[in-house]
């Protein structure tokens, strides 16, 4: 995932070997699906496929119903028209900065993937559709209406049907401070979300293998050469960047040996660090290195 795509990170980027861009686009009532020409360019022209985020915003959502949801499937389907590699419908649509709070739930999203889904193939057969990853979190008991589990959430997309209107299954991995081959012994607590091989093995038991899975976001926050974290990322404040670099390199050989199909880290090289340290997930640290760059070319 890349701030822009034009940023000159694709040096580093093919030297971990890397074959995919994504970068993230928003959708109002009248923005014109050429928006996205300029990003699909860029990455084809560097070398790279690329993965398109479309997401919409929670108050249109809210306010248009049907006729928001045909228009933003009508707009993804533009978007696909262009030639993009892969189209991720939404973002984390089961947290309320996402998607409007009391209309939160698996099957609600299902009606703007279907729709999505259908506009895609029906302009561009060849783009992959992947399932909106929701955010991984266990909060929906403290914030009813606000916050849905992402395992509750998943499962009811697939009761839905939503599997039938996808060719990959979102998936977000962005809490880990231990090595990613563990399944046991994270500080916090134990739940399923602190560790990688925990998400992939829950996500593939409720879809039943029915989809591969697609990392839309993996990455591991270190504070190392900025300020202290905000105290709500507080729980990395110890990850290095060695570490970070070494299990980045781990997630993708242990990705590629459990059926995930597509694993973008989050992130290449974003620089904005504050309430949300985005550039703490950055693989380019600040003078221009990049060890995990290194890591991944090592393991290859």
């Amino acid at each position: 995932h890349v701030d822009n795509p034009a940023t000159g990170a694709a040096g580093a980027m093919h030297h971990a070997g890397m074959t995919w861009m994504k970068i993230q686009l928003r959708y109002s009532p009248g923005t014109d699906p050429g928006v996205a020409s300029g990003p699909i360019a860029t990455a084809h022209g560097a070398g790279f496929k690329i993965l398109l985020g479309l997401v919409g915003y929670p108050n249109d959502l809210a306010a248009g119903g049907d006729g928001y949801i045909q228009g933003f499937a009508n707009w993804v389907g533009g978007v696909a028209a262009l030639g993009p590699d892969a189209i991720e419908v939404w973002n984390e649509a089961n947290i309320d900065r996402e998607w409007p709070a009391g209309q939160i739930g698996g099957a609600n999203y299902a009606r703007v993937l279907s729709a999505s889904y259908q506009a895609v193939k029906s302009r561009n057969g060849g783009v992959m559709v992947i399932t909106a990853a929701p955010a991984p979190t266990g909060a929906e008991a403290a914030f009813p209406g606000r916050v849905q589990n992402d395992d509750n959430w998943l499962r009811e997309l697939v009761n839905a049907g939503g599997l039938q209107w996808a060719d990959c299954v979102g998936a977000h991995y962005n809490e880990g401070i231990v090595p990613p081959n563990q399944t046991s012994g994270d500080p916090r607590d134990g739940y399923y979300t602190r560790y990688l091989l925990g998400m992939i093995n829950t996500y593939q038991s409720i879809t039943g293998g029915q989809r591969p899975l697609c990392f839309t976001e993996l990455g591991y926050l270190t504070p190392e050469g900025y300020p202290p974290l905000d105290p709500y990322f507080g729980w990395a404040s110890n990850t290095t960047v060695a570490q970070q670099a070494a299990w980045l390199a781990q997630a993708a050989a242990i990705s590629s040996q459990n059926g995930v199909r597509l694993m973008i880290i989050w992130n290449v090289d974003f620089t904005n660090y504050g309430t949300d340290p985005m550039a703490g997930y950055a693989m380019i640290r600040p003078g221009g290195g990049c060890p995990a760059c290194d890591a991944l070319a090592g393991a290859r």
